[in-house]
């Protein structure tokens, strides 16, 4: 690939670079759903993007090092991921995120690239954007030297948000993974991380949970969990390696 003479015109900074808030999870069925929607009604608004597939490919070390770090539940942990917002094109905006969390906070730092521009990055030491964020992307990828593509995480996702506050609020169905064709331009197929009609809703805040949706929640049942889509991904195919291996 040809070097790129000027990368802060092909790397940019996403509407969003950099975010910091809570983030608590819930698995909910269906009559769980249906009760927090009727308290969402008249408090909620979905966001203007609508439904949308969200693609996640995840990288790590050949030897899992972050994925394996991060099932440890440690006080700090981190992720590097590309994402796109519905199928990626080789010109489409796509985003290349760094995740940490540490002691409950997600800090998230993220630069808009396209497909190829992440992979030359990543693989064969590309420059990164200036400025702050460009610098932790490098550092990060200095620190581990090897990162490969190694989940690939998709759903579907509605996203909602509390006018004139910072609640926001996001139900993701039918979350599924694969380990095996791992692009953003190909099929949105995967195995499935959840039980059938199950949703995975995440809480993001800056603050505290509003009163009236800590009711909601209690009162449908709703509890909190540490689920994890990249963390069942990884305890499914290593699962399903040991079934292989037993099989043989």
């Amino acid at each position: 690939m040809q070097a790129v003479s000027a990368p802060a015109a092909v790397f940019a900074e996403a509407p969003i670079a950099v975010m910091k808030r809570v983030e608590y999870k819930y698995v909910l069925n269906r009559d769980q759903l249906a009760k927090l929607r009727l308290a969402m009604a008249g408090r909620m608004q979905e966001d203007r993007f609508g439904l949308t597939t969200i693609a996640s490919l995840y990288y790590d070390t050949p030897d899992d090092r972050l994925i394996r770090a991060s099932m440890d539940k440690p006080i700090y942990k981190e992720k590097l991921r590309l994402r796109s917002y519905g199928r990626a094109t080789e010109s489409s905006p796509v985003y290349l995120e760094l995740k940490r969390k540490y002691d409950g906070t997600v800090y998230k730092r993220r630069i808009q690239t396209t497909v190829g521009e992440a992979a030359a990055f990543l693989r064969d030491g590309q420059p990164a954007p200036d400025g702050q964020i460009g610098r932790e992307l490098v550092a990060f990828r200095d620190h581990y030297r090897t990162l490969v593509p190694r989940f690939l995480i998709l759903y579907e996702r509605t996203a909602y948000f509390a006018p004139g506050g910072d609640l926001r609020l996001t139900i993701d169905r039918n979350p599924r993974y694969r380990t095996e064709r791992l692009e953003l331009t190909g099929s949105t197929e995967g195995a499935p991380l959840l039980d059938d009609g199950c949703v995975l809703l995440e809480l993001k805040v800056q603050s505290a949970i509003p009163l009236w949706l800590s009711h909601a929640l209690s009162e449908a049942g709703i509890r909190k969990t540490n689920f994890s889509k990249c963390g069942e991904a990884y305890r499914r195919d290593s699962f399903r390696g040991r079934g292989l291996q037993e099989a043989s």
